[in-house]
C-alpha cells in the first residue's frame, strides 16, 4: 500500500493535506489526491490496539453464520415457522448491510473510537436480548437490532487501520483483517455447532448469542486503553437522501429474495424487485449530484474512479454470494438430510477453517513476490475444492462427513485464504485516509449485501430443488451453481492491478 496515506502526528493538517481536494474534484483520468486523516490524540495503532479492533471485526461476521446450525433447535424451542426462521438470519443481514455505509460516515464525523465503543456496547446488549428472547418474533426483532449495532461497529475497524497505519504496518494490518474476516465466517458455523451441542448450563441455542456478552465486555475494556481516536479532518454531515434511498434499494432487493420462496412469491415480492431498479437509479443520481456539487455523499461515485476499488468490489460480490450460500446449504444438508448433530455438522468444516488460517499467514509474502495473480491461483484452488466436495456428496451420500469432506474443504479453504485477505488490501489500497470510513463502509456493504444475497439465492435454489430431486442431488446442483460463481471470480481476478500497494 502506498505510504503517502500516512497520518500526521500533529493535530493540524499538514500543508499537503490542506491543499488536497476531494475525490469529486479529481479528473477521471487522474488518481485522486491522498490526504491524511486528522489525528485526534494518539494516532499510532499498537499491536494490542490492532487485536482489539480485529476482535470487533470478528464478532459481526461470526454472528452472521453462527445461527445456521442452531436453526433446527430454535425451531423446536420457539415453534418458529420457516419464514420466521429465515428472518432470524435475514433480519440481521439486511439491517447490517443497509446501515454499514452510514456507520462509516458517522465514524468519520463523530470519531471512530467513539462509534466503535457505542456499536460494541449495543452489540453486547442486543446479543443478550437475542439469548433471552422468549418468542420467535422477539428473537427476530433482537437480531435486527443486533445487525444495526454491528453496522455501527464494523466500519470503524477499517477506518481506524487506514488512519493510523502506514507502509508495511498497514499491509500487515490489512492482511490480518482479511484473514480475520474469512476465518470468522468459517469458524462461526463450527462454534455454533459446538455451543448448541454443549448445551452450556442448559442454554442450548441461546449460548450462541450469550457467548458474545463476556467477549464484548473484554473488548470495551481494551478499546479504552489501546485504540486511538481518529476522525476525518473535514467531516461532512450525514447524507439524508442518500441514506434513505440506499436503504430502500437494498431492502427492495434483499427482502423479497430472502422471504419470497417460503412465502410463495406473493405480489409484493415482485413489486419490490421491480422497484429496485428505479430506486438504485435515484440513489445514483442523488449521489452524483452531491458529488459534483463538492459535497461528500454517502457513496461518492467518484470513489469508483479508483480502479483497484471498482474492480475489487465487483469480484467480492460473486465470491461472497458463493461463500455464504455454501455455508448455509452445507449446514442444512448435513443436519436435515443426514440427521447429524449440530456439533458434527459444524466440525465438518473445521478443516476448512484450519487451512484458511494457515495459508492466510503466508499471503503477504506470496503477494510481495507474485502480486494479485495469487488471487487467481486461489480461485482455481477453491474451484477444485468445491468440485471435490460435490464429488464426495455424489459418491458417499448419506455418509457425507468430516472425512469425506476433508480433501475438498481443505483445498477450498486454502483457495479462499489466497483471495479474501488480499482482495481487501487491493480494494482499499488507493482510498485516501480522509475517506477511510466511506471506503471501508462501501466495501463491507458490498460484502455483507452479497453474503445475504448468497443465502437468499443459493439457499432458496437448494431448498426448492430438494422436493423434486432429493437432498443429495439438490446439494450437488447447488454446489455446481457455486462453482460457476467461483469461475466468475477467477475471470474477474485477471482484471485486478498486478501489484498491491
Amino acid at each position: 500500500m502506498s505510504t503517502s496515506t500516512s497520518t500526521s502526528s500533529s493535530p493540524s493538517p499538514s500543508p499537503s493535506s490542506s491543499s488536497s481536494s476531494s475525490l469529486s474534484s479529481a479528473p477521471s483520468t487522474q488518481r485522486p489526491p491522498v490526504a491524511p486523516a486528522a489525528p485526534v490524540g494518539t494516532t499510532t495503532l499498537s499491536g494490542p490496539g490492532l487485536f482489539t479492533v480485529l476482535l470487533g471485526a470478528a464478532l459481526p461476521l461470526i454472528d452472521f453464520f453462527i445461527v445456521n446450525v442452531a436453526l433446527p433447535t430454535i425451531d423446536r424451542d420457539l415453534s418458529a415457522s420457516e419464514p420466521v426462521l429465515e428472518l432470524v438470519v435475514a433480519g440481521y443481514g439486511i439491517a447490517y448491510a443497509v446501515l454499514l455505509v452510514l456507520g462509516g460516515r458517522l465514524g468519520d464525523l463523530l470519531g471512530r473510537r467513539r462509534l466503535f465503543l457505542g456499536g460494541m456496547a449495543a452489540f453486547g446488549l442486543t446479543s443478550l436480548a437475542c439469548g433471552l428472547a422468549p418468542t420467535a418474533w422477539t428473537l427476530v426483532a433482537a437480531r435486527v437490532a443486533q445487525g444495526a449495532a454491528a453496522a455501527a461497529m464494523l466500519p470503524q475497524v477499517l477506518a481506524t487501520v487506514q488512519a493510523t497505519t502506514t507502509g508495511r504496518h498497514r499491509a500487515r494490518a490489512m492482511s490480518m483483517y482479511g484473514a480475520t474476516a474469512g476465518l470468522s465466517m468459517v469458524t462461526g458455523q463450527v462454534l455454533g455447532g459446538v455451543l448448541v451441542s454443549a448445551d452450556v448450563l442448559g442454554t442450548g441455542w441461546r449460548s450462541v448469542f450469550l457467548v458474545n456478552v463476556p467477549v464484548v465486555v473484554l473488548a470495551l475494556i481494551l478499546t479504552g486503553r489501546t485504540v486511538p481516536e481518529t476522525r476525518s479532518p473535514r467531516p461532512e454531515p450525514v447524507d439524508g437522501p442518500g441514506t434513505v434511498l440506499l436503504t430502500l434499494a437494498l431492502l427492495a432487493l434483499l427482502a423479497p429474495l430472502t422471504e419470497g420462496r417460503s412465502a410463495g412469491w406473493p405480489l409484493w415480492t415482485w413489486l419490490s424487485l421491480a422497484a429496485f431498479v428505479p430506486l438504485s437509479y435515484a440513489f445514483y443520481a442523488v449521489e452524483r449530484r452531491a458529488d459534483r456539487a463538492g459535497r461528500t455523499p454517502l457513496v461518492p461515485p467518484s470513489l469508483f474512479r479508483l480502479t483497484s476499488l471498482r474492480r475489487g468490489i465487483v469480484m467480492v460480490l460473486p465470491f461472497s454470494v458463493g461463500f455464504s450460500g455454501f455455508m448455509f446449504v452445507i449446514a442444512v444438508a448435513l443436519q436435515q438430510g443426514e440427521g447429524q448433530s449440530a456439533t458434527r455438522a459444524g466440525l465438518a468444516l473445521a478443516p476448512m477453517a484450519l487451512v484458511f488460517f494457515a495459508v492466510s499467514l503466508a499471503g503477504p509474502r506470496l503477494v510481495a513476490r507474485w502480486g494479485t495473480r495469487v488471487i487467481t491461483v486461489g480461485g482455481l484452488a477453491q474451484a477444485a475444492g468445491v468440485a471435490l466436495i460435490a464429488l464426495a456428496a455424489w459418491r458417499t451420500w448419506p455418509d457425507l462427513g468430516t472425512v469425506q469432506l476433508l480433501p475438498g474443504a481443505a483445498l477450498a479453504g486454502a483457495g479462499q485464504a489466497l483471495q479474501l485477505p488480499i482482495l481487501f488490501r487491493v480494494i482499499l489500497s488507493e482510498v485516501p485516509a480522509q475517506r477511510a470510513g466511506v471506503g471501508g463502509g462501501v466495501m463491507t456493504t458490498a460484502q455483507q449485501a452479497a453474503l445475504a444475497l448468497g443465502v437468499a439465492t443459493l439457499g432458496s435454489l437448494f431448498l426448492s430443488l430438494v422436493p423434486g430431486m432429493g437432498m443429495r442431488d439438490a446439494l450437488v446442483a447447488t454446489l455446481l451453481a457455486q462453482l460457476a460463481a467461483v469461475a466468475l471470480t477467477v475471470g474477474l481476478s485477471l482484471r485486478l492491478p498486478r501489484t498491491v500497494k
